[in-house]
Protein backbone atom coordinates (compact mmCIF):
# COMPACT_ATOMS: atom_id res chain seq x y z
CA UNK A 1 0.00 0.00 0.00
CA UNK A 2 1.26 3.47 -0.90
CA UNK A 3 2.12 5.58 2.16
CA UNK A 4 1.82 9.27 1.19
CA UNK A 5 3.63 10.50 4.32
CA UNK A 6 6.63 8.25 3.66
CA UNK A 7 6.63 9.29 -0.02
CA UNK A 8 6.61 13.01 0.85
CA UNK A 9 9.42 12.58 3.36
CA UNK A 10 11.40 10.53 0.83
CA UNK A 11 10.98 13.33 -1.75
CA UNK A 12 12.35 15.85 0.72
CA UNK A 13 15.30 13.55 1.49
CA UNK A 14 16.04 13.26 -2.24
CA UNK A 15 15.96 17.05 -2.54
CA UNK A 16 18.61 17.26 0.15
CA UNK A 17 20.78 14.61 -1.52
CA UNK A 18 20.57 16.60 -4.76
CA UNK A 19 21.87 19.66 -2.88
CA UNK A 20 24.77 17.59 -1.54
CA UNK A 21 25.46 16.12 -4.98
CA UNK A 22 25.66 19.60 -6.50
CA UNK A 23 27.99 20.90 -3.77
CA UNK A 24 30.28 17.86 -3.94
CA UNK A 25 30.57 18.26 -7.72
CA UNK A 26 31.09 22.02 -7.74
CA UNK A 27 34.52 23.09 -8.95
CA UNK A 28 36.46 23.98 -5.78
CA UNK A 29 37.49 27.37 -7.17
CA UNK A 30 33.83 28.43 -7.30
CA UNK A 31 33.07 28.01 -3.58
CA UNK A 32 34.17 31.50 -2.51
CA UNK A 33 34.73 33.23 -5.87
CA UNK A 34 32.85 36.51 -6.03
CA UNK A 35 30.42 37.13 -8.89
CA UNK A 36 31.70 39.41 -11.63
CA UNK A 37 31.08 43.01 -10.75
CA UNK A 38 31.34 42.14 -7.06
CA UNK A 39 27.56 42.15 -6.54
CA UNK A 40 25.62 39.21 -5.21
CA UNK A 41 26.40 36.17 -3.11
CA UNK A 42 29.17 33.69 -3.69
CA UNK A 43 28.24 30.00 -3.79
CA UNK A 44 29.10 29.42 -0.13
CA UNK A 45 26.81 32.28 0.89
CA UNK A 46 23.97 30.89 -1.23
CA UNK A 47 24.33 27.50 0.44
CA UNK A 48 24.46 29.14 3.87
CA UNK A 49 21.27 31.01 3.01
CA UNK A 50 19.54 27.74 2.07
CA UNK A 51 20.42 26.26 5.47
CA UNK A 52 19.67 29.43 7.43
CA UNK A 53 16.20 29.82 5.87
CA UNK A 54 15.40 26.31 7.06
CA UNK A 55 16.49 27.39 10.53
CA UNK A 56 14.27 30.48 10.34
CA UNK A 57 11.23 28.28 9.66
CA UNK A 58 12.24 25.80 12.34
CA UNK A 59 12.59 28.57 14.88
CA UNK A 60 9.08 29.82 14.10
CA UNK A 61 7.51 26.37 14.03
CA UNK A 62 9.31 24.68 16.94
CA UNK A 63 9.79 27.42 19.50
CA UNK A 64 12.11 26.39 22.28
CA UNK A 65 13.54 23.38 20.45
CA UNK A 66 17.32 23.26 20.02
CA UNK A 67 18.31 24.02 16.44
CA UNK A 68 21.43 23.28 14.43
CA UNK A 69 23.85 26.21 14.33
CA UNK A 70 23.64 28.79 11.56
CA UNK A 71 26.25 28.94 8.83
CA UNK A 72 27.89 32.33 9.13
CA UNK A 73 31.09 34.02 8.12
CA UNK A 74 33.55 33.11 5.44
CA UNK A 75 35.44 30.18 6.88
CA UNK A 76 33.19 27.13 6.51
CA UNK A 77 34.08 24.40 4.06
CA UNK A 78 31.91 22.49 1.62
CA UNK A 79 31.92 19.54 4.05
CA UNK A 80 30.76 21.79 6.89
CA UNK A 81 28.03 23.22 4.67
CA UNK A 82 26.87 19.72 3.73
CA UNK A 83 26.85 18.74 7.42
CA UNK A 84 24.76 21.83 8.20
CA UNK A 85 22.29 21.09 5.39
CA UNK A 86 22.04 17.52 6.63
CA UNK A 87 21.27 18.72 10.16
CA UNK A 88 18.65 21.24 9.04
CA UNK A 89 17.16 18.65 6.69
CA UNK A 90 16.82 16.19 9.57
CA UNK A 91 15.13 18.79 11.78
CA UNK A 92 12.71 19.74 8.97
CA UNK A 93 12.09 16.03 8.31
CA UNK A 94 11.06 15.55 11.93
CA UNK A 95 8.80 18.61 11.80
CA UNK A 96 7.15 17.42 8.58
CA UNK A 97 6.74 13.86 9.85
CA UNK A 98 5.08 15.07 13.04
CA UNK A 99 2.79 17.45 11.19
CA UNK A 100 1.84 15.05 8.40
CA UNK A 101 0.97 12.36 10.94
CA UNK A 102 -1.22 14.72 12.95
CA UNK A 103 -3.17 17.80 11.85
CA UNK A 104 -1.09 18.73 8.78
CA UNK A 105 -0.24 22.19 10.07
CA UNK A 106 3.08 23.95 10.41
CA UNK A 107 3.10 26.74 12.97
CA UNK A 108 3.72 30.04 11.20
CA UNK A 109 3.15 28.67 7.69
CA UNK A 110 -0.12 28.63 5.78
CA UNK A 111 -1.88 26.64 4.51
CA UNK A 112 -0.42 23.24 5.45
CA UNK A 113 2.56 20.88 5.66
CA UNK A 114 2.29 19.79 2.02
CA UNK A 115 2.54 23.41 0.90
CA UNK A 116 5.46 23.91 3.30
CA UNK A 117 7.26 21.01 1.65
CA UNK A 118 6.57 22.52 -1.78
CA UNK A 119 7.97 25.85 -0.60
CA UNK A 120 11.13 24.22 0.78
CA UNK A 121 11.84 22.24 -2.38
CA UNK A 122 11.13 25.26 -4.60
CA UNK A 123 13.46 27.39 -2.46
CA UNK A 124 16.30 24.88 -2.70
CA UNK A 125 15.74 24.38 -6.45
CA UNK A 126 15.83 28.14 -7.05
CA UNK A 127 19.18 28.38 -5.32
CA UNK A 128 20.56 25.29 -7.09
CA UNK A 129 19.79 27.16 -10.30
CA UNK A 130 21.61 30.22 -8.99
CA UNK A 131 24.65 28.13 -8.07
CA UNK A 132 24.67 26.45 -11.48
CA UNK A 133 24.45 29.78 -13.29
CA UNK A 134 27.06 31.41 -11.07
CA UNK A 135 29.50 28.54 -11.67
CA UNK A 136 29.05 29.03 -15.41
CA UNK A 137 29.54 32.81 -15.12
CA UNK A 138 32.71 32.26 -13.08
CA UNK A 139 34.14 30.18 -15.92
CA UNK A 140 33.96 26.87 -14.04
CA UNK A 141 30.58 25.39 -14.96
CA UNK A 142 29.27 22.25 -13.37
CA UNK A 143 30.02 19.30 -15.64
CA UNK A 144 27.17 18.38 -17.98
CA UNK A 145 26.88 14.99 -16.27
CA UNK A 146 26.27 16.77 -12.95
CA UNK A 147 23.70 19.10 -14.49
CA UNK A 148 21.79 16.06 -15.76
CA UNK A 149 22.52 14.18 -12.54
CA UNK A 150 20.64 16.74 -10.48
CA UNK A 151 17.48 15.57 -12.27
CA UNK A 152 18.02 11.88 -11.50
CA UNK A 153 15.66 11.76 -8.51
CA UNK A 154 14.99 8.07 -9.05
CA UNK A 155 18.64 7.17 -8.42
CA UNK A 156 19.73 9.83 -5.93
Amino acid sequence: MFDAVDAVLAAYATNNRINEYMIRNLPADDWRMKPSGGKGRDVASIVAHMHNVRLMWLKAATRGTALPPKLEGNDFSTDEAIDALTASHQAIHELLASSLKSDGRIKGFKPDAASFLGYLIAHDAHHRGQVSMLARQLGHPLPQSVMYGMWEWGTR
